[in-house]
Parts: structure tokens; sequence; C-alpha cells
């Protein structure tokens, strides 16, 4: 934005910048994210008195954005993945990508685990997105797979290095076409999936992922076995059946 002076700084100033930063590719959520920021910073500062005119951002409003469908493996997809990523170079990916699919949890999160974090058959994430730490249990093979890694191919506390690329390698060895954006991401989109079509609980599954709010958790709600069965009991058509019968 130029460094613009802050009593001189107007929506429309925003405005612009967002038009331009659009057209060098960056994205619509990042866009609000930043929107979000600067309301909040002049709205703390306004608090604490610091400024005392109004929030020049209080009325520009976030782009409105599409939800778009999250992909998700199949079991068979699943299977031809993991089948896949050991026949790399990295000795990381393989297991990074059970533990996405064994927890729900995101690719950084788990790249990033120290061996204190696996414990009693849970993994406890920390460093998490929202702030809030979670702990997810694992199956025991599970655990013993990630202590034998660490043993061979562990630095210090960290279990893992750097595996994405070599992920993006296997995902291209096994033809998994995905939508931009949802590389590694689709580890946890897949864990989520499977687990309402099973039959988990959606409250369940928020805590397991860390959603602070339940609206995130409810874009899977459709793919549970009994979502919104009553439409097919409650309808008028199949009372009036019911009626005649």
């Amino acid at each position: 934005m130029g460094n613009p002076v802050a009593e001189k700084f107007t929506a429309q100033d925003f405005a612009e910048y967002r038009a331009k930063r659009l057209t060098d590719g960056i994205t619509q959520n990042n866009m609000n994210r930043e929107l979000q920021y600067l309301k909040a910073m002049f709205n703390t500062l306004i608090s604490l008195d610091v400024w005392t005119r109004e929030n020049p951002l209080s009325k520009l409003k976030a782009i409105k954005i599409v939800e778009k469908e999250l992909s998700f493996l199949t079991l068979d997809q699943v299977r031809h993945l993991l089948a896949e990523l050991p026949k790399g170079r990295n000795p990381h990916v393989a297991l990074i990508a059970k533990i996405c699919l064994a927890t729900g949890s995101r690719w950084g999160e788990t790249e990033n685990l120290t061996i204190q974090q696996v414990y009693n058959g849970t993994i406890q994430y920390a460093r998490t997105k929202s702030g809030k730490a979670r702990a997810i249990p694992i199956d025991v093979g599970l655990e013993v797979e990630i202590m034998n890694h660490h043993a061979e191919h562990g630095t210090g506390n960290r279990i893992f290095q750097s595996a994405w690329a070599a992920f993006r390698e296997g995902v291209e060895r096994a033809q998994i076409e995905l939508p931009l954006g949802q590389m590694t991401h689709v580890l946890r989109h897949t864990f989520a999936s499977h687990f309402m079509m099973a039959g988990g609980n959606i409250l369940a599954l928020q805590r397991i992922l860390g959603h602070q709010s339940l609206t995130m958790t409810m874009r899977y709600s459709h793919l549970a076995p009994d979502h919104l069965k009553e439409a097919r009991e409650f309808n008028p058509l199949t009372l009036c059946r019911r009626r005649n019968d």
C-alpha cells in the first residue's frame, strides 16, 4: 500500500490495494484475512484510546467466496498412494501421510512432530493453526512405527524432515489428480470424509480436526449415512402416501 499515513488511510486505499493483489494472484481468502487483520488493528487501537477516529475499514465488506467442493481419496486411492510413496528416496513421506490419514492432522503439524508429542497411544498436536492443543488416539501399530522411525531417521527430537515435494511426486506416480491447493490437504479431507461416511459423530470430528467453529466441520456433514434422512420421511408426498395406506 506504499506505507500510507494512518490519518489519511481510507477504505478506498485498501480496495485499490486488494484489487492489485488479486490481479497478482493472491487468493480471495488471503485478502479477506488481511482485511480482517487491519480491521482488528484499528479496533484494538480504538479500545486503547490510541485511535480516536472511526475505523476506516468498518464499512468495507469481505469478498464473498463460493465454497469449493472438498476432494477426498477413495479407499482404493489411499491404498495405491501408500504403495507409491515409499518408492521415492524420501524416508519420511509415507509415514507422514499415514499419520495424516489416521488423525486428520494438517501436513505441517505432522511434519514438525517431536517424539515427546507421541505417548500413551496418542499424538498431542500443540502448535496448531487454531492455537489450541488437541490429543488424537492412534493404534499401537502406528505408535511403534513412529518410534522405530524416530530411532532410525530422527534428528534430535524431530521425527521427520521436509517431505512435501516427495508427497507431490508420489501423487504423480499414483496418477491421482487433485484440485489446485489441495495437495497435502487432501489427506485431512480424506480422513474427515471417511469418518463421516462410516457413521462418525460431527461433534467428535470437530474436536479431532481442531475447528474453532462447527460451521467449518459441517462441510463434511452431507457424507453421513443419515444426513437429512428426515427429508425422505417427512416430506408431504410421503406423508400423503402413509395416510392413504
